[in-house]
């Protein structure tokens, strides 16, 4: 312990050395002096000056008093709705002013705004101009002529200069708008233009100087120029405090020394813009809070940048300590758990400053909620994963699977052979594969055992009675059981066998119909329960049919990785699942757990947690003694995942008070393993599901109404949980299971295939209690009917990957977060084309390696053909082209 204590101290301090070196301090000109002017409107948090409160005396007179020793006059937009009250309360400040009178498509208010701004200047001798309009023709509200007209209106009535606020390029236009102000008033904003920061200041004295050249004579003033400190890059422009500071520090200096008139905006944030996209409330030098965001001397630097840093590392690590409590933990396992919990820390921390550093309407404050709600368990998985990549590559080999072949070692050469009962249930199954399964149950290497078969509801005779006529021939050990109108299903069927047992069978054996097992299963694998505290063996599923196409490789391939990584992991804390065929259980342990329950559709993995819970013993071998039949389908294969997934949380809703702390039963591990396992399967799944089809509403909003961009501590995390799937899928399937590259590709299609499956039985599952046993088809009967069965993972991948096309195309910004989101939507469309793939390797030419063989060497040609068009419409000869086309 004080060794993983030490990798924990060291990963900590490393990680707050790291935001120490990463800290970002840049240097601009001081700005010692005033400003020359300041944009104010006084407008709090998310009020609107359109709908809202109107501001009161005090406030704007706090908010001056925050803002004078800054500047030394104020611009504002408008002369109605509480802004007249600003001129006298500025004047006692010693402010200047600049009016502004709104002018926007509604008559009325633009003659109020009229009026009230001539009597603003004629009563406050510190107005100092007036402002007709502000981008009245960029947003097309006016037309020239009638700008123009009002704009002379106000002259003649002005005790002060008149003019219009306008984006530079309306001036440079229309001359005729320059010849009717008094003096032109542009509106230079680089960030709009998609310069870089560090060549803002440049980009608008060159602007300036290009004004000052098409407008001779005319006084120019740069009457509003600024940089955001929070939101969405537009094209190399991006926002920031660092770059706010930075760039206007920078411009303040070259404007003083060029002689520059200039209006900075703007004073204080306004949370309300939130029609100018993700930047439009983050412009102003103080904060909606009225707390400056920079110095205007000095080196910029972040001023929160350390609480942040220090939330990180303390977060990080909290998060670190659960590793002390890993038994043998090794030193590259807990340095790589903990390289983990700081990087979750990390996280954590950019969504608590992200929280702080921004304003939210009620739409996107509960969008960001919802997301990181979602978020979370997420990162717990990933966590887990890691965990489990770690405890698997680092950490100490398995020690309970070599105690079991050394217990096994030791008593098979002894007596102990106890009456072994083996159930076989069965329901509509093909007789002659009973009859393989039979016949491998009497090739049995072990000397005392009996058989009961169990035929259920299957009222057709020619299903049960080859059946019942082969194990007449078996002899007497072989019992027939048929029944109709069977409750319980598969339970009911397990119950019936139990009835019929040998008084004297002390252990019972569940095979399934399809299962041919190996003849030294009994013999290798019953000495275990001569140590009586033992309830249950268990050995893994396998198929003798995973050759018959692609698809049941990749369905193969994929249930090996449950019993080679997750089974003998779960060995080590006596957390197995029983999974209900190849699993010889205690008959003391089954009627101690009150026998096969019917109350889920998982009857094995109920009363082997049921068996663990009352403090048995379990045993688990990755050594396969038992061969069975996959899924003829696809339909199939989702069916039974269905019922999996649906039974899990059917056992997580019966037995979840086990797995509180303090709960008698299951040990600390124990309940860890059945916690994080189906927070790991079922919550994964889910997760992934419900977050693809939010993002599918999502992707209008972003890309037509400009508005809710996810920002990166939504998307990466998305991407980063993936990376560890996959990752951890790759490393384990090396380490532990024997398949080949290609096998290992297709396990990963077929895992992820069912995430969609597997989704729909949990919201299934939280609504309804009970669902009927499906029997699973299995024996090469079945054929996939006319329905394709991933007609709705098609929809959905479809859905996802023209969302991320839209993105794309509408992302005329370059928006670097809806790249990103873009590219969110096309890793989750992956499971769901992963069942597409999977189910359409049901065709029988897709099956066939000469159909993909021949389909990739025409591949192959075509691009060669590509290629050479490409070639030749290089060198740009007619001819070439036509023939390499």
């Amino acid at each position: 312990m004080r060794t993983v204590a030490a990798v924990l101290a060291l990963v900590t301090c490393v990680h707050a050395g790291l935001w120490a070196l990463l800290r970002t301090q840049v240097t601009a000109p001081d700005v010692k002096g005033q400003l020359a002017s300041v944009s104010y409107s006084p407008f709090a948090r998310s009020d609107n000056p359109d709908h809202g409160a109107r501001p009161t005396a005090a406030q704007i007179r706090a908010d001056l008093k925050a803002i004078a020793p800054y500047t030394k006059a104020i611009r504002t937009y408008s002369a109605t709705n509480g802004a007249e009250l600003i001129p006298p309360i500025a004047a006692k400040l010693g402010l200047k002013v600049t009016v502004g009178a709104w002018i926007g498509k509604d008559k009325a208010r633009n003659e109020r705004e009229i009026k009230s701004a001539i009597n603003l200047a004629r009563h406050n001798s510190n107005v100092d101009a007036i402002i007709v309009g502000n981008e009245t023709i960029y947003r097309g509200d006016q037309t020239i002529d009638h700008l123009i007209s009002l704009i002379k209106r106000v002259k003649r009535s002005s005790p002060v200069p008149v003019t219009t606020g306008e984006i530079g390029s309306v001036w440079l236009e229309h001359p005729e708008l320059a010849s009717a102000v008094d003096f032109v008033a542009a509106h230079v904003l680089p960030y709009w233009n998609g310069i870089e920061a560090s060549q803002a200041t440049d980009y608008t004295i060159e602007f300036y100087d290009k004004l000052r050249r098409a407008l001779p004579g005319k006084r120019i003033v740069i009457a509003e120029f600024g940089w955001p400190s929070a939101g969405y890059n537009m094209h190399a422009a991006n926002p920031g405090r660092i770059e706010q500071a930075m760039v206007l520090r920078d411009f303040v200096s070259a404007a003083e020394a060029y002689g520059i008139d200039y209006n900075i905006v703007e004073g204080i944030d306004q949370p309300w813009k939130t029609s100018e996209g993700g930047v439009g409330p983050y412009w102003g030098i103080f904060n909606a809070e009225r707390q400056a965001k920079f110095s205007w001397t000095g080196p910029i630097t972040d001023p929160d940048y350390f609480k942040r840093a220090t939330l990180a590392v303390l977060l990080g690590f909290l998060l670190s300590l659960p590793i002390l409590a890993l038994a043998g933990a090794t030193v590259p396992q807990a340095f790589m758990l903990a390289v983990s919990a700081n990087l979750a820390g990390a996280w954590f921390a950019a969504v608590v400053d992200f929280w702080k550093g921004h304003y939210f309407v009620p739409g996107a404050a509960f969008a960001l909620g919802l997301g990181v709600l979602l978020l979370v368990p997420l990162v717990a998985i990933a966590l887990t994963r890691m965990e489990e990549i770690a405890a698997i590559a680092f950490g100490r080999l398995p020690r309970r699977l070599g105690m079991a072949a050394a217990h096994v070692a030791a008593h098979s050469a002894g007596n102990f052979a106890p009456k072994v009962s083996i159930h076989i249930p069965a329901c509509c199954e093909p007789p002659e594969m009973l009859k393989a399964t039979l016949d491998s149950v009497a090739r049995l290497d072990y000397p005392n055992l009996e058989c009961v078969l169990v035929i259920n509801n299957t009222p057709d005779p020619s299903f049960w009675r080859p059946v019942e006529d082969h194990c007449r021939r078996l002899g007497e050990r072989f019992k027939f059981l048929r029944v109709d109108d069977l409750v319980g299903y598969k339970a009911g069927a397990l119950r019936l066998a139990l009835a019929h047992t040998a008084a004297d069978a002390e252990i019972i054996g569940v095979v399934d119909a399809d299962y041919v097992v190996e003849p030294n299963w009994l013999k290798d694998l019953v000495p275990l329960f001569a140590d009586t505290r033992v309830g249950l063996v268990q050995s893994p599923q396998d198929h003798r049919d995973g050759n018959r196409s692609l698809m049941h490789r990749a369905m193969n391939a994929e249930y090996a990785g449950f019993f080679d990584i997750g089974m003998v992991q779960r060995n080590e804390f006596n957390a197995i699942i029983v999974h209900g065929t190849m699993c010889l259980v205690r008959r003391g342990a089954i009627e101690a757990a009150g026998g096969w329950s019917s109350d889920t559709i998982v009857e094995d993995s109920d009363l082997g947690l049921t068996v663990l819970e009352q403090g048995w013993i379990s045993h688990y071998t990755n050594r396969r003694y038992g061969y069975g039949l996959l899924p003829d389908t696809f339909q199939a294969y989702i069916r039974q995942r269905h019922r999996w997934a649906f039974g899990g949380l059917q056992i997580l809703r019966k037995h979840w008070r086990r797995l509180l702390p303090g709960a008698e039963g299951l040990s600390r591990e124990q309940k860890r393993e059945y916690g994080l396992g189906w927070l790991n399967w079922l919550g994964a799944e889910s997760i992934g599901v419900a977050v693809a089809l939010l993002n599918i509403m999502w992707v209008p909003f972003v890309a037509f109404a400009d508005i809710a961009v996810p920002d990166r501590i939504l998307t990466v995390p998305i991407l980063a949980a993936f990376a560890v799937s996959v990752g951890h899928f790759v490393v384990l399937y090396r380490l532990r299971v024997r398949a080949s590259p290609g096998e290992m590709l297709g396990a990963v299609c077929a895992a992820m295939s069912v995430q969609w499956t597997v989704a729909r039985a949990v919201g299934i599952g939280l609504v309804r209690e009970r669902l009927p046993f499906l029997r699973t088809a299995k024996g090469g009967a079945t054929r996939q009917g006319p329905d394709f069965p991933a007609f709705w993972e098609a929809v959905i991948a479809g859905l996802l990957l023209v969302g991320a096309i839209v993105l794309v195309v509408t992302n005329v910004k370059d928006v670097r977060e809806i790249n990103i989101f873009a590219v969110v939507l096309v890793v989750q469309s992956l499971p769901f084309l992963a069942a597409v793939l999977i189910a359409g390797f049901e065709n029988t030419r897709l099956n066939s390696f000469a159909f993909w063989h021949a389909l990739t060497g025409k591949i192959a040609v075509l691009l060669r053909q590509l290629k050479a068009i490409a070639g030749a419409r290089k060198v740009g000869t007619k001819n070439g082209i036509e023939a390499a086309q």
